[in-house]
C-alpha cells in the first residue's frame, strides 16, 4: 500500500478499508417515512425550515435569457413579408378604398326627403333618362321657374327594370322640383316625338300628381303642353276627376314652338332634336294643308287647324 513507483511517487490506493473488516459494506440509515394521510392542525401552516426561501437571495433571469421570437414574426406593414419568408401561403391583400372612389359611390344614392319621409334613390339605374328634367331658366319678374319635362327621355315600358327606373325616377322628378321652385313656376311638358311605349301610365302621373308637394301645386301657374296628342288628350280627360278644377284652368296646349315662344322666353329652354325635326315637320305639314285648301278653293277650318297637328303628333308618339 505504501510501496512507491518508479517516480518517487506513491501508488494510489485501489480500495478503501471499511470497518468489521473488507467483507462488511456500510449500512445507511433511510429516514422515517410517514404514510398516514391524517395530519394534525398544528402540521397545517408549518414550513419546514429546509423549505424557507428568501425571495431577496432569488436570481432573476437576465434578458438575454429570454428565447427570442422575433426572427420569425411577420411584419405586419409588409404584404410580401408571408412569401419572402417562405412558410406561409400567399394571401389576397384587401383593395384599398380611396376616397376618390367613396365620393364616386356616394354619387350612385341620393337621400332625400319627400312628404317627411326619407328615401333613398338609385342615381346609376336612372342616369340615361335625367334629361327628362331641366331647369329652363326664369319668366317675368323675381325668381318664377320654368320647368321643362321632356317624355322623349323616358324608359321604354318593354324593359325588365321598367318599375325599378320609373320608381327612381318619380322620386328624382320630385325632389328636384322641389330643389328648381322657389316662388311661381310653371311647367312646359314637350310631348312630341314620344313613342306610345315611352309615354307614362296614368297611375304614374296620378302617383306624381298626390306627392307634390301643396306649396308646388300653389305655386304653379301654369302647365303648357307642346305638341299635344290625343294620347295625352285623353289621359287628361280621364285624370280630371282626380284633380282640382284650379289645376285644369292651369292646362294649356301649345301646337308649335313659334306658339310657345310667344308665351314664355325660350333662351335657356335646352329642346331635344327629335322635338325641332318634329316641329318642322308639323310646320310643312300646315303649310302643305294651306296650299292644297287654296288650290281647292276652300279655307281650311278651326277644327282641321287644331286636329292635324295632333295626329301628326300621334304619329310622332
Amino acid at each position: 500500500m505504501n510501496s512507491e513507483g518508479g517516480d518517487g511517487r506513491p501508488v494510489p490506493p485501489t480500495s478503501l478499508p471499511l470497518q468489521g473488516g473488507s467483507s462488511q459494506r456500510k449500512k445507511l440509515s433511510a429516514p422515517r417515512i410517514s404514510l398516514s394521510l391524517d395530519q394534525s392542525e398544528d402540521d397545517l401552516g408549518e414550513t419546514p425550515d429546509d423549505l424557507d426561501i428568501d425571495v431577496d437571495d432569488l436570481d432573476t433571469p437576465d434578458e438575454g435569457d429570454y428565447l427570442d421570437y422575433t426572427d420569425h414574426e411577420m411584419d405586419w406593414e409588409d404584404p410580401g413579408a408571408a412569401n419572402k419568408s417562405g412558410t406561409s401561403e400567399p394571401y389576397n391583400a384587401i383593395p384599398t378604398y380611396s376616397a376618390e372612389e367613396e365620393r364616386q359611390d356616394s354619387k350612385l344614392w341620393r337621400s332625400v326627403i319627400i312628404g317627411e319621409q326619407e328615401h333613398r334613390i338609385n342615381m346609376k339605374i336612372i342616369e340615361p333618362y335625367m334629361r327628362v328634367i331641366s331647369h329652363g331658366g326664369y319668366y317675368g319678374s323675381g325668381v318664377n321657374a320654368i320647368i321643362v319635362f321632356a317624355a322623349c327621355f323616358l324608359p321604354d315600358s318593354d324593359r325588365e327594370d321598367y318599375h325599378e327606373i320609373m320608381e327612381n325616377l318619380f322620386l328624382y322628378v320630385i325632389s328636384t322640383l322641389e330643389l328648381m321652385v322657389a316662388e311661381d313656376y310653371m311647367i312646359v311638358y314637350l310631348n312630341g316625338a314620344t313613342p306610345h311605349r315611352r309615354m307614362p301610365g296614368l297611375g304614374w302621373l296620378k302617383k306624381c300628381y298626390q306627392m307634390i308637394d301643396r306649396r308646388l301645386r300653389k305655386n304653379l301657374k301654369s302647365f303648357i303642353i307642346l305638341h299635344p296628342s290625343w294620347f295625352i288628350r285623353t289621359i287628361l280627360a280621364i285624370t280630371k276627376p282626380f284633380i282640382s278644377a284650379k289645376f285644369s284652368s292651369k292646362i294649356k296646349y301649345v301646337n308649335s314652338l313659334d306658339d310657345l315662344q310667344e308665351l314664355i322666353p325660350m333662351d335657356c329652354i335646352q329642346i331635344p332634336e327629335c322635338i325641332i325635326r318634329l316641329d318642322k315637320e308639323l310646320k310643312e305639314a300646315a303649310e302643305n294643308s294651306k296650299v292644297n285648301s287654296f288650290l281647292h278653293g276652300s279655307e281650311p277650318t278651326a277644327a282641321s287647324r287644331t286636329d292635324r297637328p295632333d295626329e301628326a303628333g300621334a304619329s310622332g308618339s
